[in-house]
């Protein structure tokens, strides 16, 4: 797998670690981002749609290239605080499996879904998912929300991922890659932005690669960083500026008076890729 270089100790990050960071942010992240925790998405990308709605858009956008039927078994590979899992549970009629480095995460994800009254099909645990341990053919799809770039070995992961898959089954993920060289100083805010929240970009070449190499076909790779990282980014700046002295206060100033998300809305050379992959039928 051929990786953005970044700078710092998260270059390649640990679970052990990436699980302390959302301990310690993912209430920050809920009070910036909303409790999808992750971008959102807008079509066209002028569309008149707040961010807590857009993010659902971009939920419910890959819950649909799963191609999902009722009764079917879904496993959430970083399920964050379980919005997306429990949303995709009501909305497709499927069980979900979500799991978290993040203790943090699992305990608001499990509450969430007692108080939507899905507890039944919606379940969420602490588990690694670089060493996943659910039987062979256990899932009839996989989703990774923004969770992959957390992790050190894509094609690993890919390799987990199509163990765990019945034939037929599809992975729908999100990931971040350099649609071309990033110039200075788009490059310092880029590094600074990856470093500080444990995350890797890929080469988008390498994906047929590492999809080839665990038995998986390429359904689809496509660029929608126009529909996500511009307003995402500055909707996130807005809040953290507005709520700054209060989230500094509850979560550390280090971080909030530090990192601007507003530094990367015009680094147009930094991308966010779709893709899903499927393996295929027996």
């Amino acid at each position: 797998m051929t990786s953005t270089p970044t700078t710092g100790p998260a270059a390649r990050p640990v679970p052990q670690e990436v699980g302390r960071l959302y301990d310690r942010y993912t209430a920050l992240g809920a009070a910036s981002l909303g409790q999808d925790l992750h971008f959102g998405y807008w079509e066209p990308e002028d569309a008149e749609v707040p961010l807590d709605e857009a993010t659902g858009l971009l939920t419910d956008m890959m819950a649909g290239r799963l191609r999902l039927r009722p009764g079917q078994r879904v496993l959430d590979l970083g399920c964050g605080v379980g919005t997306p899992g429990v949303r995709i549970a009501i909305t497709q009629g499927v069980d979900v499996t979500g799991i978290s480095v993040s203790q943090e995460q699992i305990s608001r994800a499990n509450a969430l879904a007692t108080a939507q009254a899905v507890a039944g099909r919606a379940r969420f645990e602490l588990h690694d998912a670089t060493q996943l341990s659910f039987p062979d053919e256990s899932f009839d799809a996989v989703i990774a929300l923004e969770s992959i770039i957390h992790m050190p070995d894509r094609s690993q992961i890919l390799g987990q991922v199509a163990r765990v898959l019945r034939p037929g089954g599809r992975l729908v993920l999100t990931d971040f890659h350099e649609r071309s060289p990033i110039p200075q100083p788009g490059r310092a805010a880029v590094d600074r932005y990856l470093r500080d929240f444990m995350m890797t970009s890929v080469d988008v070449a390498e994906y047929p690669r590492m999809a080839l190499a665990n038995g998986l076909w390429v359904e689809e790779i496509r660029d929608i960083s126009g529909n996500t990282l511009r307003r995402t980014f500055a909707e996130l700046s807005r809040r953290l500026r507005e709520g700054r002295a209060e989230l500094g206060q509850e979560h550390g100033s280090e971080l909030v008076d530090t990192f601007d998300p507003g530094d990367l809305v015009d680094v147009r050379e930094f991308g966010y890729l779709l893709v899903v992959l499927r393996k295929p039928p027996s």
